[in-house]
């Protein structure tokens, strides 16, 4: 049986641009065949079995000439696979979508297109340029500045009586004939004009002048592929409607190395702020086999005092609270300490209001604030990982009975989503976050002897003290320490360093 091609746009290049539609395709396909231009972070939604195939398409740098993707896509669908074709922008938008269209269809294979978002539209929007304007622009036009002919073969004296906004895609390399042609036609050389590089990412750089200006600009700044090239009053606007770059964290490529599981809120939060949050899941969490955990549930009745000490071990105890068909009614009288505010909201989500939270999220802190509250006759549970600190159990057991329950370990993420070599020894990040020691110990792992040099000039960020002391013992300095210690504490944390 013939499988199906959906040819997806990938929009702009800010990954929350895509559509429902195209995101629910990249989860369900076999094979994503995917562009340069396309932002790569849309994979870590495929399925753990997707294959994932980059064809490059890069200006001037083809990784896989265009036939032999067509024939790519083809060999693939004959297999029976469903396949994405991921593609930046609108795949009908100067994206060859439709000559990829017509070859399926010649061969008898199934397609759909699911559109995307153009850089035309949202890319300017990310800039602060609307494409038009009541009272300036009541059309626009949108040219490819990159033709099969080395000479651009475009209507320059058609182009340059337009009233409307002219936006040029993979136009950057042809910037200086495009601005000739146009004045040379009668353009006016004070006409606005822009460059966006990298458009709605945390790299997006942005170039106003006028239109006989824009070259010198252009190459001052060091604008590159990919970038739009925007002709037009419109572009005025900027200064009135420009929001992305305005936000706190805009331009700060922030590495965050917690587990998979947890890495996805911290990155959220960064990236609704503007930074880029380059996800690093260099550990993960490991549970203890269910019929250890039974045995925890069973002897329930026993307990005076339960302390969490993190997310993942609630979540953990109550997975196996109702695998034992028991719910939050078994915990009856037992008193609940939770360290942390993340750790208190995850108790809420099961109807479980903590009776002790410390100000400081740190094993001295728990202890200074349940010897008064504990008496020789207490037992405490302790359900919590096998790479805690002793501190805790040790401390606690001089004032009453302590379980400590292993419900979880943590250990190295074997399967790491982002390409070190491309990110960290090129120097493309501003900050490192710690949310553990665990993270510490396998992140300068993952570095390796040289990893003092690497980092030089990189912030490192910690939640807290025990996280601070893991980093110095390796001879590196903490930059930041988050006053609060939760991840949004971190956050805080890069932001007043920003300022």
């Amino acid at each position: 049986m013939v499988g199906k091609v959906y040819l997806v746009g990938a929009g702009p290049g800010d990954e929350k641009l895509m559509t429902l539609k195209g995101m629910e395709k990249i989860t369900q396909a076999d094979v994503i065949v995917y562009d340069e231009l396309a932002n790569n972070r849309l994979l870590s939604y495929a399925k753990e079995a997707c294959e994932t195939i980059y064809v490059g398409k890069k200006a001037g740098n083809h990784s896989l000439p265009q036939e032999k993707i067509n024939e790519l896509l083809v060999e693939l669908a004959k297999q029976g696979k469903m396949i994405v074709r991921l593609k930046g922008g609108d795949p009908y938008v100067f994206g060859r979508g439709a000559e990829e269209g017509q070859v399926l269809k010649e061969e008898g294979v199934q397609f759909e297109v699911i559109p995307g978002i153009t850089s035309a539209i949202g890319g300017l929007t990310y800039a602060g340029i609307p494409i038009t304007h009541r009272g300036c622009a009541s059309s626009f036009h949108v040219i490819t500045g990159h033709l099969k002919s080395s000479d651009l073969e475009l209507d320059f004296e058609s182009l340059a009586k337009i009233n409307g906004t002219l936006v040029f895609l993979m136009g950057v390399e042809n910037l200086e004939n495009i601005c000739a042609k146009l004045m040379q036609y009668g353009k006016s050389p004070s006409t606005p004009a822009a460059i966006i590089y990298r458009a709605s990412t945390p790299y997006q750089r942005v170039v106003v002048e006028q239109l006989d200006n824009l070259v010198v600009a252009a190459k001052t700044a060091q604008m590159e592929a990919p970038s739009l090239i925007v002709i037009g009053e419109v572009v005025n606007f900027r200064s009135q409607l420009s929001f992305f770059e305005n936000k706190p964290l805009f331009g700060k490529r922030i590495v965050v190395t917690r587990a998979r599981a947890q890495a996805s809120s911290l990155a959220t939060k960064i990236e609704d702020l503007g930074g880029l949050a380059i996800t690093c899941p260099i550990i993960k969490t490991e549970s203890v086999e269910a019929e250890r955990l039974s045995i925890m549930i069973n002897r329930l009745p026993v307990y005076t005092h339960i302390l969490f000490t993190s997310v993942v071990g609630v979540e953990l105890f109550f997975k196996a609270l109702f695998f034992s068909k028991k719910d939050s009614r078994a915990l009856g009288n037992i008193k609940i300490t939770a360290i942390g505010m993340e750790t208190s909201r995850s108790l809420l989500q099961y109807g479980i209001i903590a009776d002790y939270m410390p100000e400081s999220y740190v094993g001295e802190a728990i202890v200074d604030l349940l010897k008064d509250k504990l008496t020789p006759y207490d037992h405490i549970l302790l359900p919590r990982s096998e790479n805690a600190r002793d501190y805790l159990v040790t401390e606690l057991s001089k004032l009453c009975k302590v379980d400590e329950f292993i419900t979880y370990r943590t250990i190295a993420e074997a399967d790491r989503i982002i390409d070190l070599d491309e990110i960290v020894r090129q120097g493309k990040m501003d900050y490192v976050t710690f949310a553990s020691s665990s993270t510490v110990d396998n992140f300068i792992e993952l570095l390796g002897e040289n990893y003092k040099e690497i980092l030089q000039g990189v912030k490192l960020v910690s939640i807290g003290p025990i996280t601070s002391g893991q980093i110095a013992s390796y001879g590196l300095t903490v930059d930041f320490e988050a006053k609060q210690y939760t991840m949004d504490g971190i956050i805080e944390a890069i932001i007043e360093d920003k300022e």
